[in-house]
């Protein structure tokens, strides 16, 4: 158990020293983000593996395909297995121009057993406003497959979801959103009042009186009169200057996992913790009573219970005040307990007020 705390003190030792980061990092300009795409579609080319006859919407829309291409068919009449109905999705980056090539995720909406091997048919993709951003068409690559009868299956990775590469066309650009603007306003990506303080004086230093803050999520910037024609050069240089993002002092932990993480602005008061366990075992030893041969008894089973209670001995441990991570860590190891049991003590020294940080249980 130690050798666990004394790991994670390692990790944790090496995030002691403050780093600036760069702008682009930490913030993202208003306007400038991605957009989500989703497309209805179909695979074709499976071996046997596609929708069965008790999924419907697969024939109307291959039947709606083929009269599209001029060819009229009943729809009774068809019962294929070598057809998929997928969901396609995509993610439309900012200043995507047309001819540029997305990467798309297929997945099946029926009881296909695996799209592995099949080809997505032309798929157009729409965005919120319902207008078609993207066209998405290929080879679907799933790395997976499954196979069975019907006695056993073998199945590797998840064969009704696969990818294809570079399988969209971009149709239509979003609008720029930075061409004629004179002032734009930076997003953080997590709101910190002195993150972004921090953010507007080091633009400050470098283009004088550009930047101003109005609440702890964003920072409202001026377009210099010598970059008015020349946004992205601005751009580009105020996103490269460095800032120390302000860290909260946070405990989050995973009760499902047992796994434990501290911030490097985490601190702890002089407590004193004890944890005992208690071990209850129960045993059942029934004894049987045989009768003598030819005797016409009856054999009897009588009931008997063992019943043991065992609980360690803990005395107090007095967890020092900790100035730094590493001085809450070895307070902590001190106690010598699983990680599941320092939950529970993390639970109670905050209950107490000695742990001064946030305790997030996820």
């Amino acid at each position: 158990m130690g050798k666990i705390f004394a790991f994670v003190a390692v990790l944790v030792c090496f995030a002691l020293p403050v780093h600036a980061t760069r702008i682009k990092d930490i913030a993202a300009f208003d306007g400038v983000r991605d957009n989500q795409l989703a497309g209805y579609g179909l695979v074709v080319g499976l071996n046997g593996s596609g929708d069965s006859d008790q999924t419907k919407f697969p024939v109307q829309s291959l039947v709606n395909v083929l009269e599209r291409m001029g060819i009229s068919i009943n729809r009774t009449d068809v019962k294929v297995k070598n057809v998929a109905a997928v969901m396609v999705t995509a993610t439309l980056p900012p200043f995507a121009k047309q001819g540029t090539k997305l990467d798309v995720t297929v997945s099946s909406l029926g009881d296909a057993k695996t799209i592995a091997g099949g080809t997505l048919v032309m798929t157009p993709l729409r965005g919120a406003d319902n207008q078609i951003y993207a066209v998405a068409q290929g080879s679907v690559l799933t790395n997976s497959f499954a196979f069975g009868g019907q006695g056993a299956t073998a199945t590797k990775n998840h064969p009704t979801a696969g990818r294809v590469a570079g399988g969209a066309l971009v149709e239509r650009e979003l609008p720029n959103v930075l061409a004629g603007r004179s002032s734009m306003r930076l997003n953080l990506s997590q709101a910190d009042f002195t993150t972004a303080s921090r953010v507007a004086a080091a633009i400050n230093k470098q283009f004088n009186g550009s930047a101003a803050t109005s609440d702890g999520g964003s920072v409202t910037v001026q377009v210099p009169s010598d970059f008015a024609d020349r946004t992205v050069d601005f751009i580009a240089q105020l996103e490269n200057l460095e800032v120390v993002q302000d860290v909260p002092a946070r405990v989050v932990v995973n009760e499902r996992t047992g796994t434990i993480v501290m911030g490097e602005a985490v601190k702890i008061s002089a407590v004193a913790v004890s944890h005992g366990n208690l071990a209850l075992t129960i045993k059942e030893t029934p004894k049987v009573s045989q009768p003598a041969p030819l005797s016409r008894g009856e054999t009897t089973v009588v009931p008997r219970t063992e019943l043991k209670v065992k609980e360690e001995p803990k005395r107090l441990s007095l967890v020092p005040a900790g100035n730094s991570i590493g001085d809450v860590v070895r307070g902590l190891n001190q106690l010598g307990v699983t990680p599941r049991d320092l939950i529970s003590i993390l639970q109670a020294i905050k209950a107490a007020g000695a742990l001064q940080a946030e305790l997030v249980i996820i």
